[in-house]
């Protein structure tokens, strides 16, 4: 039983000779962690008796689709999820988030996601938790940040975290009175604005976003993503995730150094790994 996922700890790494300080969000919980796991803390946290179902959709790995297997299986709600793509060998050996949502229960639709509304026994869960509930379990997670802070005498700080729809990091932002850097993993920096002003219209609270180097294709391998990621987990003793990570350091160690402290938000995502290691070493 999961009883609670607040108060992570934070630690101090060096890494090609540049110091940082590293959330470990990642170490919230073995089934339910990361950012999706503070993404989901609402419908963790509060009651929903008239709530039997969730439905959401997104890629055949998504981080999100498997917390979510994890939050439907706590509630015993039923769990629906939609992609539009499973490859031959993936739907014949499951393995990673996919396989750990489905040994929770979910009920796989592999078609293009039909015209849902929202009802009262169901909800609907827009694709990486990019929903106004998120910012329940992110406000915790600034608070945490911000006493943190306070208790190490930090005078300033910068917050760093890759993004996917940008959610975690707009909420961030709106928390926080100091800068939120976040890159684009999923699309270009066009798309993640767009996602930050389907969630809030101010731009007040839009993070800083750093571009990467060259354009990623999500979820596609790159030999120098791989090569960052072992060298992070050899140097420093902390496994990162493979898809969104190493784009994300990579930008962090391309960002310019000045005396400003940054703080990296680990966000999890470990699960995935298995399968992205299997499709390297193929």
């Amino acid at each position: 039983m999961i009883k609670d996922i607040v108060n992570s700890t934070t630690s101090k790494m060096v890494f090609r000779n540049r110091t940082f300080f590293i959330k470990r969000d990642d170490l919230l919980h073995e089934d339910f962690t990361g950012n999706k796991a503070r993404k989901f803390y609402y419908f963790f946290k509060n009651d929903f008796p008239h709530i039997k179902k969730i439905i959401s959709y997104g890629s055949n790995q998504s981080n999100a689709m498997y917390s979510l297997s994890v939050l439907c299986k706590l509630k015993k709600w039923e769990f629906e999820y939609y992609t539009n793509h499973i490859p031959t060998y993936l739907k014949q050996n499951p393995q990673g988030n996919l396989k750990g949502a489905l040994d929770n229960g979910m009920k796989l639709k592999v078609e293009d996601l039909p015209i849902l509304n929202s009802s009262k026994d169901t909800l609907i869960i827009n694709e990486g938790g990019a929903i106004d509930e998120a910012s329940y379990g992110i406000e915790i997670l600034a608070n945490e940040i911000i006493s943190w802070k306070q208790q190490n005498n930090i005078e300033d700080l910068k917050i760093f975290l890759p993004s996917g729809t940008g959610a975690t990091a707009l909420f961030l932002q709106k928390y926080l009175n100091f800068e939120v850097l976040t890159c684009p993993c999923v699309g270009n920096i066009d798309y993640l604005k767009k996602q930050f002003f389907q969630l809030e219209s101010n731009e007040t609270y839009h993070p800083t976003i750093l571009k990467p180097y060259k354009k990623f294709h999500f979820g596609k391998l790159y030999k120098e993503n791989y090569k960052l990621w072992q060298e992070l987990k050899d140097k420093t003793k902390i496994e990162f995730d493979l898809l969104y990570d190493p784009i994300g350091w990579q930008v962090l160690l391309d960002y310019p150094q000045d005396n400003i402290p940054i703080l990296y938000i680990h966000q999890g995502g470990l699960k995935g790994n298995e399968t992205m290691i299997k499709r390297y070493e193929r």
